[in-house]
């Protein structure tokens, strides 16, 4: 399938003159051993105001991510959020998210960041993990999203994304917007401090 390229001007969600506009970034914090992830999900302002949150979960290895990462959104109720950060698109062990139906679900951009190429040996570890069938569904997944794309930031860094409903010039004026340092977006930045701390505290409350 051909990825579209869309201007983000061409939709009614983003318009990136505005003085303040929204972002939602998601991460996840996971343990093998635990068979679910902490997911977490951060409403940010282009000021770098917090503006909401909210909470749920994958399974580890599973083919969920695109369902629960929807529905957490969506749980939000929020008219008013412009784009979507996630924090990679291969998440929780090879649970792969469907960027195109991601951002076509949302009807919003989605913006999924990697910090490092993309290992070339990701197919050979999904056939090797997973059954024949589970498996063919995986490496379909993941050649759909494509390779990710080298974005300059004006920080100095570099960061890599599989991204829909954007072209490649507004994804980085999107995300220069919301750096304060480094590579990573403070709504993503946010999103992995509160999963990695929530998931931390689930463990106490379990032992």
């Amino acid at each position: 399938m051909q990825k579209s390229e869309v201007s983000i001007e061409s939709t009614a969600h983003v318009h990136l003159e505005k003085k303040a506009i929204r972002a939602l970034g998601v991460a996840e914090s996971f343990r093998e051993s635990e068979g679910r992830s902490t997911l977490a999900a951060v409403v940010m302002r282009s000021d770098l105001v917090v503006d909401g949150f909210a909470f749920g979960s994958l399974t580890v290895s599973g083919s969920d991510a695109t369902l629960e990462i929807v529905s957490l959104v969506s749980k939000l109720k929020r008219n008013d959020v412009n784009a979507i950060f996630l924090s990679g698109s291969v998440l929780s062990l090879y649970n792969i998210v469907d960027v195109d139906k991601a951002s076509e679900d949302l009807d919003l951009p989605v913006v999924a960041l990697t910090f490092r190429e993309s290992s070339a040996n990701l197919a050979e570890n999904i056939r090797s993990r997973f059954d024949t069938k589970t498996a063919r569904s995986k490496i379909e997944l993941l050649e759909k999203l494509g390779t990710p794309k080298k974005v300059a930031l004006k920080t100095g860094y570099s960061v890599f994304v599989r991204s829909a409903g954007i072209s490649d010039a507004e994804t980085r004026r999107l995300l220069d917007r919301f750096l304060l340092q480094g590579s990573i977006p403070e709504p993503v930045r946010v999103a992995r401090l509160l999963a990695k701390n929530v998931a931390a505290l689930l463990r106490e409350v379990r032992r």
